[in-house]
């Protein structure tokens, strides 16, 4: 896949080296390494995954000291075996455990998303449902979880409350319906905009059906009889994606209904962190 360019990453990689570094820098490398030593330090996995956070990684590297030289010897995207070594550092070792920290954090958190995304795209197999993360990430770090939700093979839903007009159970009871919700939506967006409509039972859908307007509907909650009697009556008049109590587990079968996407905050909120070695 593409790297995203290093300006729109760079602003986020400064913010954790200097939470981490701030106010006195490393104490503990000052006290104890030898100006001038140098060392070469390799990042390795320590367990099956898919990678991501490489790019990011390497970032700290460049911005504690430009003159380490970073070597990639996997990608982001790609899968990982334990042991592997997945890139090597060179240069002053106080600069390597100065950004080891940050690196690794990222690194760690971004490959346990991409992971987690890759087992959720498998259970799909033999379907056409996508699965798509939600806005349930960690404050400040959406960009980077939602870029390794798509190095996992998954796709994006809204990056922000600007991107779509998303139409919630609390909009509904605020505007007064789903024909008064509907009708205000259509009236409002521009002609790149799209609508999507929650509903939560089939009644619901019937409704949103007939009225027209949505451009998909999100099956909140069903279970997933429901979910198929769902699909049944759409009939591909709308696109549908399920959300809600999306498990691992269950992703098989809810994509064997036949609903277009399966969203799930689990992906960013809930990804356990991967583990990786710096060892010089």
């Amino acid at each position: 896949m593409t790297p995203l360019p290093d300006f729109l990453l760079e602003p986020l990689v400064r913010s954790a080296l200097a939470e981490d570094l701030a106010p006195m820098g490393d104490v503990t490398t000052r006290a104890v390494i030898p100006a001038g030593k140098t060392y070469t330090a390799k990042l390795n996995a320590r367990g099956e995954g898919v990678v991501s956070g490489l790019q990011v990684a390497a970032l700290a590297f460049r911005l504690v000291d430009p003159g380490l030289e970073v070597a990639l010897h996997g990608a982001d995207a790609q899968r990982c075996n334990t042991g592997q070594c997945l890139m090597t550092i060179s240069g002053a070792a106080a600069s390597i455990l100065m950004a080891e920290r940050v690196a690794l954090n990222f690194a760690g958190r971004m490959t346990g998303i991409a992971t987690l995304t890759a087992a959720f795209v498998a259970a799909t197999h033999g379907t056409h449902t996508r699965i798509t993360c939600t806005r349930k990430t960690t404050p400040g770090l959406r960009m980077v979880e939602k870029l390794a939700v798509t190095h996992g093979g998954g796709h994006n839903h809204r990056f922000g409350l600007s991107d779509a007009i998303l139409i919630k159970d609390n909009h509904i009871a605020a505007a007064g319906g789903i024909r008064a919700v509907l009708e205000a939506a259509k009236a409002a967006r521009s002609h790149m905009m799209r609508i999507e409509l929650e509903v939560d039972s089939l009644d619901q859908l019937e409704a949103a059906l007939g009225i027209g307007g949505a451009d998909v509907i999100l099956l909140d909650n069903m279970d997933t009889p429901t979910l198929r009697e769902a699909v049944a009556l759409a009939n591909h008049r709308v696109v549908l994606e399920a959300s809600g109590n999306m498990r691992l587990e269950r992703i098989a079968e809810v994509a064997a209904t036949g609903v277009d996407y399966i969203s799930s905050g689990a992906l960013t909120h809930s990804a356990p962190n991967f583990d990786f070695g710096l060892d010089f």
